[in-house]
C-alpha cells in the first residue's frame, strides 16, 4: 500500500513507483486525495482509492486525511506500508507498528524545510515533532538528491536510498507544431512546466526579462499557486502576445510540446533549504525531451547540467540575468544546437529505465529481510 496526499494522476515519482511494484509481482493499491480537476487515467493497471475533502488545505485538512487514512489502513491487509512524504507518514508508521508490517518513508523532498513552513511555527513543530520522533527509527527510506540524503544522515543518523526522480524517455513522443499553438518559427520558444508553479520559482522574474527581450516567447504548461497571478501580470501591454499557458495535462502529451520547445527553464530560488538542495522533475523532463535547460545555480541542478554541458547557468534569478541567457541563445544558434546535442545525449543516460533498477534492488531487499514473497 502507497500513500500519498496528491492525487495519484498527477504524480510521477509515484506512478513510477508503482511500475516497480507491480514489475516484482506486487498487488499495488494507492491511497491519495482525489482532485476533480486531474484528468482521468486510461490504463490504470493498480488500485487506487480516492479520499474526497471539502477542505483541501490547512492543518484541518492534514489531520482530517490522517484519520480517514488511518481508519482505511485499519480495516484493510496489507504486506508492505509505503508513505510517501511526511504529510503520510503518521497513520502508516501506526499501522506498521499495531500490525507488524515493514514501513518505506519515501521522502519526495525536505518536508520540514519547505519555503514558508519556518514562518508558521505551529506547523513547522508539528510537522518537526513527528519526523523527530519516527526517521531515526527507520529502517528502510529513499529520497530525491545526494543533498537532501546529507541532511537526514546529519540530524537522524539514517542515510536514505537516493533515487533521482528522472523521467521516462520522450523518444517516441512527437513534438507537437508551432502551428497548433500559433507561435512563430522565427522566436525562441521556452518552456517552463509542472504542477509546481509557486512563488519562489523565478516566474515573476521570467515574465519581466521578457519585457525587455524580443523574439522570445513563453509557454507556461501546468499549475501552482502562482499562476492565476502570473496570468494577471501577463496582461501588461509589454507581455502581449509573448506568452501561451497550457493546462495541466497528462505528461507524454505534455511532453510533446515540451519537444517543440528550444529550451526548458528551471529558475527555482534559493530561498529554502528544501528548494536549495532539489532536482526538480522538469529538469529531468527537459532533459528527456532533448532540449537545453536555463538554470538557477541550485547545486543539484547545476551539477547536472554541468556534468553533462546541457545547459546554462545563470548566476542569480534577477530579470536581467534571465534576459541575456535568453538573448545569448536566441543569437547564437551553433550554441543552441550543441546544447542540444548535449541534452539528447544526456537523456540516454538519465532515463528511468536505468534509474529504476536502484529502486527495484531496494525493494527486492525489503522482501528478503521479511521474507516476502512478491
Amino acid at each position: 500500500m502507497s500513500a500519498i496526499i496528491n492525487d495519484i494522476r498527477t504524480d510521477q515519482r509515484v506512478k513510477k513507483q508503482v511500475e516497480v511494484l507491480i514489475s516484482l509481482g506486487c498487488d499495488v493499491t494507492v491511497a491519495c486525495r482525489f482532485r476533480s480537476s486531474v484528468p482521468a487515467d486510461i490504463d490504470e493497471n493498480f488500485k487506487s482509492v480516492r479520499f474526497r475533502f471539502l477542505i483541501n488545505k490547512g492543518p484541518f485538512f492534514y489531520f482530517v486525511y490522517s484519520v480517514r487514512l488511518f481508519c482505511y489502513l485499519l480495516f484493510n491487509r496489507f504486506d508492505l506500508y509505503i508513505s510517501n512524504d511526511l504529510d503520510t507518514i503518521l497513520p502508516c508508521y501506526l499501522m506498521s507498528k499495531l500490525k507488524r508490517k515493514p514501513l518505506v518513508y519515501d521522502a519526495h523532498e525536505y518536508f520540514t524545510g519547505q519555503y514558508g513552513l519556518r514562518e508558521s511555527k505551529f506547523s513547522y513543530n508539528v510537522w518537526k515533532r513527528i519526523e523527530r520522533h519516527i526517521i531515526p527509527g527507520l529502517k528502510y527510506m529513499m529520497t530525491v538528491s545526494d543533498s537532501i540524503a546529507d541532511i537526514y544522515y546529519s540530524e537522524y543518523g539514517i542515510r536514505p536510498v537516493v533515487v533521482r526522480n528522472v523521467a521516462f524517455s520522450a523518444y517516441d513522443v512527437l513534438p507537437a507544431s508551432r502551428a497548433s499553438l500559433n507561435i512563430s518559427d522565427e522566436d525562441l520558444l521556452v518552456v517552463i512546466q509542472g504542477a509546481g508553479i509557486n512563488p519562489g520559482r523565478g516566474v515573476e522574474e521570467l515574465l519581466d526579462a521578457l519585457k525587455i527581450t524580443r523574439g522570445i516567447h513563453l509557454l507556461i504548461i501546468g499549475s501552482g499557486d502562482a499562476l492565476d497571478e502570473i496570468k494577471i501580470k501577463s496582461a501588461d501591454k509589454l507581455l502581449e502576445g509573448k506568452i501561451t499557458f497550457l493546462p495541466r495535462m497528462p505528461w507524454s502529451e505534455m511532453m510533446s510540446y515540451t519537444k517543440t520547445c528550444d529550451a526548458g527553464l528551471s529558475l527555482d530560488k534559493n530561498i529554502s533549504l528544501n528548494q536549495r538542495f532539489s532536482l526538480p522533475n522538469k529538469l529531468f523532463d527537459y532533459i528527456s525531451a532533448g532540449i537545453p535547460v536555463i538554470s538557477s545555480s541550485l547545486p543539484e541542478v547545476a551539477k547536472i547540467i554541468t556534468d553533462y554541458s546541457c545547459g546554462i547557468i545563470i548566476g542569480e534569478v534577477t530579470p536581467s540575468a534571465i534576459a541575456v541567457a535568453l538573448e545569448t541563445l536566441r543569437d547564437d544558434s551553433s550554441l543552441k544546437s550543441r546544447l542540444k546535442n548535449a541534452a539528447s545525449v544526456a537523456s540516454i543516460d538519465l532515463v528511468w529505465d536505468k534509474e529504476m533498477k536502484k529502486e527495484s534492488d531496494f525493494f527486492k531487499k525489503i522482501a528478503d529481510d521479511n521474507n516476502v514473497n512478491y
